[in-house]
């Protein structure tokens, strides 16, 4: 197996380059890869230690344009001299063989799916998130925001790559899949889920809708729904997520036994709370349905979260993922 290479925008986040090189230099310390870092090249040997680049494991591509968050999604496709742009390209031209940008989530979705391609028999591709379930597993839901409008055939593709990213990426032989909906009935949902549901039934591990509950409590492995739905659960479950833990704190420092008892859990319980519910664990989103990879992350990403991204990367670089969506698209074709 080659040596996998990773195409880095720098220059994306919301705190400047800085968060995405260190994560970058701890992804190196942990991981054998190497990494095309595309930004400004001033900025980033600023931050950069040199003996990376005496080693030949990071090459600099030096960009000076940068696609702001404020930046229309569709301005990405003209500024070819853009730091996302360029990786992307890097993905194109097979100098990388995915591409990780905490930047502007809707230009590198355009980006990717225009310049490097979509997989044969995808027709928009989705953005998948890991979620954290009670059974210590994740459930993976797609989409979170790559397709806001979607028609039902749009879900039954999305559910057919779920199925084959749960086996291929997060090793689950029997995917139970789910189509989100506002009741467990077959006859629940909108014009839209009604629709999906009637072509999900065909596929292998399909179960039926499911609530938003069952998101959390893993009686599914792959949630299906549309974009506009899935952002909204993200964003709602991150939300609720950072409440909980404000909360609970709020309450033990109001009392002393709460106090002791919060000590005693704080290494183990909490400790693995927080790394079931924290963002950084999973560091980006994977876009599914492209000729190639690519990790979106959040802007506001610190080091952990785009050294995780990084580690996604790798892994999906190194699958057999995107044959196997290829091929289950195919075999389920209708």
């Amino acid at each position: 197996m080659s040596e996998v290479t990773i195409a880095v925008d720098a220059m994306g986040g919301d705190f400047g380059c800085e968060p995405i090189i260190e994560g970058l230099v701890q992804a190196l310390d942990e991981k054998r890869f190497k990494a095309i870092l595309v930004g400004d090249q001033d900025e980033i040997l600023s931050y950069l230690p040199q003996y990376y680049l005496d080693d030949n494991v990071v090459e600099i591509l030096d960009c000076k344009d940068v696609i702001s968050m404020s930046d229309n999604a569709t301005d990405a496709r003209r500024r070819k001299e853009s730091s996302i742009y360029q990786a992307v390209e890097c993905v194109r031209d097979k100098r990388a063989d995915a591409v990780v940008s905490a930047g502007h989530s809707g230009a590198t979705m355009a980006l990717a799916a225009l310049r490097i391609g979509r997989l044969s028999g995808v027709n928009k591709p989705p953005l998948a998130t890991l979620m954290p379930n009670s059974s210590r597993s994740k459930s993976i839901v797609l989409d979170v925001g790559a397709v806001t409008d979607c028609k039902a055939r749009n879900l039954y593709e999305f559910a057919i790559m779920g199925r084959a990213y749960a086996k291929e990426i997060l090793s689950i032989n029997k995917p139970r899949v789910g189509l989100l909906s506002n009741g467990e009935e077959d006859s629940k949902g909108n014009e839209l889920t009604k629709e999906a549901f009637a072509l999900l039934k065909n596929i292998v591990g399909f179960v039926g809708n499911i609530e938003g509950r069952d998101i959390f409590n893993g009686s599914v492995d792959v949630v299906v729904t549309d974009g506009f739905t899935g952002n909204i659960v993200l964003k709602t479950s991150e939300g609720v997520a950072s409440t909980i833990i404000e909360m609970m704190k709020q309450n033990i420092k109001k009392s002393i036994p709460a106090k002791i008892g919060a000590l005693l859990m704080k290494r183990k319980v909490f400790a693995n709370l927080k790394k079931q519910i924290d963002y950084a664990e999973y560091g980006g989103a994977p876009l599914l349905g492209i000729n190639g990879c690519a990790i979106i992350s959040h802007g506001s990403s610190n080091a952990k979260a785009i050294k995780n991204a990084i580690f996604q990367a790798i892994k999906f670089a190194n699958s057999d993922i995107n044959n196997k969506i290829e091929e289950e698209l195919l075999s389920n074709k209708s």
